[in-house]
């Protein structure tokens, strides 16, 4: 229960190496990124099949006993044949390349090398745990890493990496800031890993932004099959010594579900205690297939990226959706994963535009990543903006993180609706934070 490799989603920031020294690897893939000739690109060729065409691919983890994110590739292709459906990008068909990384690091650089052969222009809106295998075949070959899932630290100090969220670091700062006024005792449930010990002090910064004490840090294993003793001990470490409504924070991963089912069972002893956790440990599908309004979530606050499903700033995806791909049971317009992909795409679009009528390659791209081009998403995000130079976070690790917006949503009748209108920016927060 230490440092061994997950293999299964605990959507952790999986920690590979120090931070310092990773920083100092970003710095180094910089320079790598600038002298491109050096670093095994060939300039000049267009992602495809030389028929003008632009090649991206998408990946993750499907049809495996562990977690599966088939709405992503299915969203990558659903975006592709509507875009096509609609001239293209600035007039160039877009393909798609989808693989499946199994959560296995194997295939995963599988899928990385297989980019590479098919001289894709980037990897777009993609879901792996395995930064470590993926990386250097990307960063070899120059090509661009946009959007992904921000399930790892790498992704936040990569110099390849263009991310789209603020990943766990950001949910974990937003949701301690936003229960620290309002809870008591505040207890987190959390693996006994590495990757697990990341997490109290993003948390704790929030809650310390939030003139709050540091929460209790309960560990438990995230294999369990159930956590009846780990749930009784959060509640009576949440219940204690305030008169303010204790909170229990479980970031099990795919497994804080079996926590919440004995936190439901338990809690009716403890009516003075609610659940709060982050998008990704739960998502709309979730509530909905443990019982909704009935289920362990309702009342339970929980933080995200981006807004509600039910807000009219994703009417243009679900317009999309409903084109090209409707009864796809794959694609969910409320699942993170799905929306992550079409913001990545949509970002990918901007870029691609900027270019006018240029060669669309991997250096071209990523140039143009780096020299600053401005996404607008439609108010899904802030206006996102990258450059090799963004230090704001660099001191935490974080190098990469350039949007550490979070919302704030609550579960109500078994839906997540806003708790509180508009993004919070956690960027003071997660500066401060103690990662060392």
């Amino acid at each position: 229960m230490t440092g061994r490799r997950r293999n299964r989603s605990t959507f952790l920031p999986t920690r590979t190496r120090p931070v310092r020294a990773t920083v100092l690897s970003a710095v180094a893939l910089g320079a790598c990124a600038s002298l491109v000739a050096g670093c095994g690109v060939v300039r000049g060729v267009t992602g495809g099949s030389g028929d003008g065409s632009i090649t991206v691919m998408t990946w993750a983890p499907w049809d495996t006993n562990a977690t599966n994110k088939p709405g992503m590739p299915a969203m990558a292709t659903a975006y592709a044949k509507w875009i096509n459906k609609h001239g293209g990008i600035n007039g160039r068909k877009l393909k798609v390349l989808t693989c499946n990384d199994h959560n296995s690091s194997v295939a995963a650089a599988k899928c990385a090398r297989q980019a590479v052969q098919e001289n894709v222009v980037a990897v777009v809106g993609s879901y792996s745990e395995f930064s470590d295998s993926y990386f250097a075949p990307l960063e070899g070959a120059g090509i661009p890493y946009i959007g992904g899932y921000g399930v790892t630290t790498e992704e936040f100090t990569r110099a390849l990496s263009y991310p789209v969220n603020g990943g766990q670091p950001a949910l974990l700062a937003g949701l301690g800031k936003e229960l620290g006024p309002a809870c008591g005792p505040v207890t987190l449930v959390r693996p006994d890993s590495i990757a697990g010990d990341d997490l109290p002090p993003l948390l704790n910064a929030g809650l310390a932004a939030g003139g709050h004490a540091a929460a209790t840090d309960q560990l438990a294993a995230d294999d369990a099959t159930e956590y009846s003793s780990q749930s009784t001990r959060a509640l009576e470490s949440a219940s204690g010594g305030s008169g303010k409504e204790g909170c229990v924070v479980p970031s099990l991963g795919d497994h804080t579900d079996t926590f919440m089912d004995s936190f439901r069972r338990d809690r009716q002893d403890y009516p003075a205690v609610h659940a709060a956790t982050v998008l990704g440990s739960v998502d709309q599908t979730e509530i909905n297939s443990t019982g909704g309004q009935s289920g362990p979530y309702e009342g339970s606050y929980i933080t995200g990226w981006y807004p509600v499903a039910s807000d009219a700033r994703w009417d243009p995806m679900k317009k999309a959706i409903n084109e090209v791909a409707f009864g796809d049971n794959r694609i969910d317009p409320a699942d993170a994963g799905v929306q992550t992909t079409w913001i990545a795409y949509t970002a990918f679009k901007t870029v691609v535009n900027s270019l006018g009528n240029g060669d669309i390659t991997a250096d071209t791209v990523r140039r143009a990543l780096d020299d600053g081009v401005k996404v607008s998403t439609g108010g899904l995000t802030p206006t996102l903006q990258w450059s090799p130079r963004d230090d704001n976070l660099a001191s935490v690790g974080l190098a990469r993180l350039v949007n550490a917006n979070v919302t704030l949503q609550v579960v109500r009748k078994g839906v997540l609706v806003s708790a509180k209108k508009g993004f919070f920016d956690m960027t003071n927060t997660l500066d401060s934070a103690d990662l060392d």
